[in-house]
């Protein structure tokens, strides 16, 4: 694991690392040999038995729920891990196994910041019956009810937004079961809560500050799972002013510049209540910002970054990133982490962000780019904000997984109410 902040360590902290390290050693030898050989690739992205979230190893289907130690030290800053020699997809296990059983299983499943998400899980079944921009039946008309709403779609194509589509609180925008693209402008959550977006593709949004989805200010508890983004004027995904608790899982990055804003700008300390949570997303040769961060506490586990054109994760003013088992694979740019200095309003001196690295694979001549460790008192650690989440190993076998099963995916809609 890498570390990278702002004061040295003391020798009893060295004591902590060796019973950390044994503690991490035990926990492997326990997993090892426990893959289960029987699943296939549809079960470990989700869609039937496979991982289950909130457990400890188990011997049966190999999950790691992981309970990590709150303070570590580092190898090297650019050590990089070797790539374990394996072939098996199934051997993998993942979560969100059972979400897509129920229609309604996906409310308050999502692992990391966003897990209280419960969408439109207490409203009625809102149809979509036509690709029109507003109207009876449309999308928009949908997501401006104020009351709770499940969001289903009994129609597959392209929704050319005029402009941005206001999403209002408690609602889940459900496109498992058909292909729906939005276009044109994206989704704004302003000022809302709970809301779900799951299994839409995004392309082609036009027009200054037009964000795929755009979340601020004061927005909270929300899921974005399996959606596709791309070719947007300004960004793919922007959490900004005072939105937190939530989390992105199992998007697919492509084609694009400026990917994903996780805080403001330097004059917006208020963000510094924000939280994030991005796992098991694929980051397709975008060129910056895999996230780019100011203030927040974000953690990244199990995401697979390629090919960027500037770096892959930024750490800017008073921010904590918690780079966790990742895959970064450069192309021409060789560096993944990026540090800038900003300054906040209330403080007298700029300063950056911090980045801590445990477990990242780091390929084909890869820089990770870390600062050495000068501090580990006070550093951000998710499991003091939610004990259990899953991952594994970064290895071939979560790449070649993240590439086919990120993004929008041709899976049926549940059946229920």
């Amino acid at each position: 694991m890498m570390l990278s902040s702002s004061s040295s360590s003391s020798d009893d902290d060295d004591l902590d690392f060796l019973e950390d390290v044994l503690f991490i050693q035990a926990a492997q030898l326990l997993l090892k040999g426990a893959r289960n050989e029987n699943q296939n690739l549809q079960s470990l992205m989700g869609n039937h038995n496979s991982a289950r979230r909130h457990r400890l190893p188990n011997p049966r289907n190999g999950e790691t729920a992981v309970r990590v130690p709150e303070h570590h030290h580092a190898p090297p800053p650019n050590h990089a891990p070797q790539m374990p020699a394996t072939n098996n997809l199934a051997s993998l296990s993942v979560p969100y196994s059972h979400v897509d059983r129920s229609l309604r299983d996906l409310a308050g499943q999502a692992e990391g910041f966003g897990r209280s998400a419960v969408g439109g899980l207490h409203g009625a079944i809102y149809h979509v019956t036509t690709l029109s921009d507003d109207g009876p039946g449309s999308l928009r008309a949908g997501c401006c009810v104020k009351e709770p709403l499940w969001i289903v779609f009994e129609v597959s194509g392209t929704i050319g937004l005029s402009s941005y589509l206001n999403v209002s609180s408690y609602k889940t925008i459900d496109g498992r079961g058909q292909r729906i693209k939005l276009t044109g402008k994206g989704l704004r959550l302003k000022e809302c809560e709970h809301v779900i977006i799951c299994n839409l593709e995004f392309e082609g949004g036009r027009g200054d500050d037009v964000d795929g989805i755009q979340i601020k200010p004061n927005s909270k508890h929300i899921w974005i799972d399996r959606c596709s983004l791309k070719d947007y004027d300004d960004g793919l995904i922007d959490i900004t002013r005072q939105s937190t608790n939530i989390t992105i899982s199992r998007c697919y990055f492509s084609n694009h510049d400026k990917t994903m804003l996780i805080g403001a700008d330097a004059s917006h300390h208020g963000d510094r209540c924000m939280c994030v949570t991005i796992h098991h997303c694929f980051f397709d040769g975008t060129r910056q910002r895999h996230p780019r961060v100011r203030y927040a506490k974000v953690h990244l586990y199990n995401n697979y970054t390629r090919n960027w054109g500037i770096y892959a994760v930024c750490a800017s003013v008073e921010s904590q990133i918690y780079s966790q088992c990742n895959i970064y694979e450069a192309g021409q740019k060789r560096v993944a982490f990026k540090y800038l200095t900003e300054k906040a309003p209330d403080k007298e001196e700029a300063s950056t962000g911090c980045i801590i690295s445990e477990g990242d694979l780091f390929m084909s001549g890869t820089q990770p780019g870390l600062l050495e460790p000068t501090a580990t008192s006070g550093l951000f650690h998710p499991s003091q904000h939610y004990p259990t989440w899953t991952t594994v190993p970064a290895t071939k076998e979560l790449k070649n997984l993240l590439q086919r099963c990120t993004g929008w995916q041709d899976v049926p809609r549940p059946p229920g109410p």
